[in-house]
């Protein structure tokens, strides 16, 4: 993409309510807008990056052997009520009637929507299990949305939901969510944990929480220094009270500093996390009252046992930038990346500067890199400063020691600018890559 071409309006400006360096920098490097209260438009490098992490997320669910289907957004009231959740959900769930009077909601979640899809369609143990999953716009009337995309009203979330025939399939495809759901997050770069969870308003019988490990999280996490061990503190505690969390983070670690992990000898430690998955045994709790049944073995309708399995997409995106963020902007990582690659032409009037940073381009798209050419007539210093803004994970910078043979690569997460031989510059950008 030629940047002379490219919609990224870069800003210096910070939304006056932002306080994490996600709302902020995606902000001001040209990802989001709001328009309105916890509801924001994604523009073209936003979009880029949902993409792959929709990518990442379609990949290994496939190799879990899940299918992908996608639902109404707009669900009718009374599969709420069937499940007995209408009233539960509360102010959340936002309800409408259409031109006849018919009461629908738009869905925070698709649990009621999946069951129906299944029910009467799959009626044999023999078509069992299955894993069916979307990528779907959410809504959620967040009574105090805040902090960017981290908190909207309106989200991005991949939802998945399994049937089984047995206690022990579900186990077994839990176990494999959370194990496809690792993969997910390793592959894009992340820190992160994966630890006991309060399973909520969903309900069942047990859940876990996927966390990236950012100080700007909003749970408080009990973490082993010597095993993958985690708990949300609530669990660990019993606590419950959103409003005791901080004040409970300050007193373990006066109290509970020396505790010892209860998986092995290691202790354990505080920190914060952002919660960007959470995977939960539902049982029968939407099966049962749905009247979602099969036939088993002796040819006796049973209730479907459930699990279904969530992903923050869009929350994803703010966590990477909570994660990989410094004082002039984004750090995306290479699985994330808008644009792997940023060349900067320092002068737009030098012809061997232009040249070469034409063929660059071409060359580097030719072998399929996303790459970014900066040929506007801006001054240089202004360009750098919005690529690490932006931040592309590299940038090919051909200025003044052209006349020398030599260009530079400066790497975003580490700020180094190495010289290289302008006849190496390609090869050297996909060794990096």
């Amino acid at each position: 993409m030629r940047r002379s071409r490219a919609f990224i309006p870069t800003t210096k400006e910070a939304p006056s309510d932002a306080t994490l360096a996600s709302h902020i920098y995606l902000s001001r490097a040209g990802f989001i807008s709001q328009v309105a209260s916890g509801l924001y438009s994604y523009m073209p490098m936003a979009k880029k990056v949902i993409t792959k992490i929709e990518n990442v997320i379609n990949q290994e669910m496939a190799n879990a052997g899940c299918e992908e289907v996608e639902l109404s957004f707009v669900t009718p009231i009374t599969l709420w009520e069937e499940s007995g959740r209408s009233e539960k959900f509360g102010k959340e769930l936002l309800r409408f009637h259409d031109r006849k009077d018919n009461m629908f909601v738009l869905g925070p979640t698709h649990e009621e929507m999946m069951v129906d899809l299944v029910r009467n369609r799959v009626t044999s143990y023999k078509q069992l299990p299955i894993n069916l999953y979307q990528m779907k716009i959410k809504f959620r009337d967040e009574a105090r949305p805040r902090f960017g995309i981290m908190r909207g009203r309106e989200f991005l979330m991949k939802d998945g939901y399994s049937f089984h025939s047995s206690v022990e399939d579900l186990d077994r495809e839990f176990d494999a969510m959370e194990r496809a759901y690792k993969k997910i997050l390793a592959r894009l770069g992340l820190d992160f944990r994966v630890v006991e969870a309060d399973s909520g308003a969903i309900g069942g019988s047990g859940s876990k929480e996927l966390m990236v490990i950012a100080g700007s999280g909003e749970d408080t996490l009990a973490v082993c220094d010597s095993c993958e061990y985690g708990a949300n503190i609530e669990i660990f505690l019993g606590a419950s009270d959103e409003a005791q969390k901080d004040i409970i983070f300050t007193s373990v670690k006066d109290i509970k500093g020396d505790e010892i992990c209860p998986n092995c000898d290691g202790k354990l430690s505080l920190t914060k996390g952002i919660e960007v998955g959470h995977i939960f045994k539902l049982g029968t709790t939407y099966s049962a009252p749905l009247k979602a049944h099969y036939l088993d073995e002796n040819g006796k309708a049973q209730p479907f046992i459930m699990g279904t399995y969530g992903m923050g997409v869009s929350r994803i995106m703010a966590a990477i930038i909570e994660q990989n963020h410094d004082e002039s902007g984004c750090i995306w990582t290479k699985e994330s990346a808008p644009y792997s690659v940023n060349i900067i032409i320092s002068n737009i009037k030098d012809e061997a500067q232009v040249k070469l940073a034409e063929e660059l381009y071409e060359n580097l798209k030719s072998l399929n890199v996303e790459v970014m050419l900066d040929d506007t007539k801006e001054r240089f210093g202004f360009k750098m400063k919005d690529a690490e803004l932006i931040g592309f994970p590299y940038s090919v910078i051909i200025g003044k020691e052209l006349e020398n043979g030599v260009v530079q690569i400066f790497d975003r997460k580490t700020k180094e600018i190495t010289p290289i031989n302008a006849q190496d510059i390609k090869t050297k950008i996909l060794e990096l890559l």
